[in-house]
């Protein structure tokens, strides 16, 4: 590691806060985020063509991952997550699409572009608001890092939570899940900035949707 380069952690924030509810983290994550809406959103805006090579950072259960790879099944599918326990339930849920993702258990890292990159796409969905504000920074670089000219980053996860309903429903879901100092500089609307910051020169907020935990937002960044 450079002197440049920042550390990658060393822990990570389960899947809804904690190991035990990894179990029902699929139920959870469709029944409270209004996810079929947003998913859905997003798999459209990849807008995955054959040939591509797609990275999904923070893959979790898989299922970004398989929904764009049962979708287009041309793509060269990747998805990294350093939990172990997730990712058993991502090769279960891929195998039964029938579709194919190469899952690895790492963080995201100058290892992992050696080994992926370069990529055409690169997609995270709720991962960004669980980790620290200098983690959500190395990530964004990373992912800019590991595209190639013109390649295209998309992100959905909870971004500013602009209405005192929606900051009222964060507070009282996902901040008490997942705490508040990792969460609030999503919150506060950080993330589009951070993105500027990663070198992205093309970014811009495609949709927000409110949901029962708070509102969640999808990016598109072009670097």
């Amino acid at each position: 590691m450079t002197g440049s380069e920042k550390p990658i952690p060393e822990t990570f924030t389960p899947a809804l806060g904690q190991h035990w509810l990894t179990p029902v983290y699929d139920l959870a994550i469709a029944t409270l985020t209004r996810e079929r809406v947003w998913r859905a959103f997003l798999v459209r805006q990849v807008q995955a063509v054959p040939g591509d090579r797609i990275l999904d950072v923070g893959c979790g259960t898989g299922t970004l991952a398989t929904l764009i790879a049962s979708r287009t099944p041309q793509v060269a599918m990747f998805g990294i997550d350093p939990d172990p326990h997730v990712l058993e339930r991502a090769r279960r849920k891929v195998a039964s699409a029938g579709a194919s993702v190469d899952f690895a258990e790492d963080f995201l890292s100058e290892e992992v572009l050696a080994r992926v990159a370069p990529l055409d796409k690169v997609v995270s969905s709720l991962v960004l608001h669980q980790v620290p504000l200098s983690e959500k920074a190395r990530i964004l670089q990373l992912m800019r890092r590991a595209l190639r000219a013109g390649g295209e980053a998309h992100v959905a996860d909870y971004g500013e939570q602009a209405s005192s309903l929606m900051r009222w429903l964060f507070r009282r879901t996902v901040q008490r899940l997942d705490g508040m100092q990792n969460t609030q500089p999503n919150a506060d609307g950080v993330l589009p900035k951070l993105m500027h910051e990663a070198g992205f020169r093309v970014v811009e907020e495609t949709g927000r949707f409110a949901t029962p935990t708070g509102s969640i937002s999808v990016y598109r960044c072009i670097a």
